[in-house]
């Protein structure tokens, strides 16, 4: 009698998933090969490195029909080291992604979770970092956040349908200190349009404390002494009180050949004044960067993507100390030698002048790779990506 009222309820539970006409997916992409780097740390370093192009992953994505053409949302995605197997985004088990909500296909959706910042939705996708170069590619320090290194935690996000191209929305992340409601908050908006020939993105970013609440993967491991930033390109500010971050991309498309244009205005408020770990030069006031990239990418056949960037970042002058100035060429290609499986290639030269956030002489520094001994920095990618 009790097998079957047991066996009574599984149906039932089942016949309940059956009529949510619900669906869940897996999905991943695994991301390796072999990166040269001709000056780390005044060493010449080939290793084997992922994630470069396409973060390592896999996740699930789901929907329920609720009816009335509402939907209840989630994903949860992982992300992890191929050569290692460890955890990434500093041991988060769904460290890139996590979050549930609600979508209408009319009026956009609203979710809450673990979450990217605007930049991500509405400017990184006319980037070349996503389009074909990797993180490798990005502006000294990654301001601009084109990597999606950085993440918004306890944050509620909403983000519209298409409007005859037009989409736009925001995210505001919550702090959670008693008796301080900003302290740790982010605010994010942005918008994009396409339309044919051309696409237009831009982003606006606010995070109180960002070595807490922006750099670091949670802010329980964000303590005092801890600097969450990457690079001594913008590690010499972590101090600050305020981050405030406006980008921008253009893109035209014309025939097999797109022309893309980046800019984006970064700037570190309310420096500590205090030399320690988070300050190592002592700097008060404001630092800011100035970043613009041009990319030009070209489909030669179906199977082959070629792309070329230049770039310039320069960081205005503290405390009579001029800004680091830091100038970067790209080159890539990418072959498809399916629709899930490509393979490719990336090369960046980078220059230094000046002085960099630590208050020393600029050295060259791509972004995500040992810094350079001297000002100069060069580094090649070979690798196969897969996606599933």
């Amino acid at each position: 009698m009790k097998g079957k009222v047991l066996l009574s309820a599984l149906l039932g539970l089942y016949a309940g998933v059956s009529w949510a006409q619900g669906s869940v997916t897996l999905y991943g992409i695994l991301d390796e090969g072999l990166l040269f780097n001709d000056n780390a740390a005044g060493h010449r370093q080939y290793a084997m490195v992922a994630s470069v192009l396409s973060g390592n992953r896999f996740g699930l994505r789901g929907s329920e029909d609720l009816g009335g053409g509402l939907q209840a949302v989630f994903v949860l995605e992982n992300g992890f080291d191929i050569n290692t197997g460890k955890l990434g985004q500093g041991g988060l088990m769904f460290g890139r992604q996590a979050w549930v909500g609600v979508s209408n296909a009319r009026w956009g959706s609203v979710t809450l979770g673990r979450q990217y910042d605007a930049s991500i939705d509405y400017v990184g996708p006319l980037a070349a970092p996503s389009q074909w170069g990797g993180y490798i590619v990005t502006n000294p320090g990654d301001i601009e956040n084109y990597s999606a290194a950085n993440h918004l935690n306890n944050s509620i996000k909403y983000k519209s349908a298409s409007f005859a191209g037009l989409t736009f929305g925001g995210v505001y992340s919550l702090g959670g200190v008693a008796g301080d409601f900003t302290q740790n908050q982010i605010i994010s908006v942005g918008a994009s349009y396409a339309n044919g020939w051309i696409a237009i993105g831009t982003s606006y970013l606010n995070a109180r404390n960002p070595n807490a609440s922006y750099y670091a993967t949670s802010l329980p491991n964000a303590t005092a002494a801890t600097n969450n930033f990457y690079t001594p390109v913008n590690s010499g500010y972590a101090s600050a009180h305020t981050l405030q971050m406006v980008n921008v991309a253009l893109a035209w498309t014309l025939g097999q050949a797109t022309l893309g244009m980046n800019y984006s205005n970064s700037q570190f408020k309310g420096l500590s004044g205090q030399a320690g770990v988070l300050n190592p030069a002592g700097l008060k006031g404001d630092a800011a960067f100035n970043n613009v990239a041009l990319n030009l990418r070209y489909r030669v056949s179906p199977e082959l993507l070629l792309g070329g960037q230049a770039s310039y970042s320069h960081g205005s002058a503290v405390a009579g100390e001029p800004g680091g100035k830091y100038g970067q060429f790209d080159l890539g290609a990418l072959y498809s030698l399916s629709k899930r499986t490509d393979l490719y290639a990336t090369a960046v030269y980078q220059v230094a002048s000046g002085t960099q956030s630590t208050g020393t002489r600029a050295v060259a520094s791509i972004f995500g790779l040992t810094p350079s001994s001297s000002n100069r920095q060069a580094a090649l990618r070979l690798a196969i990506r897969h996606v599933f």
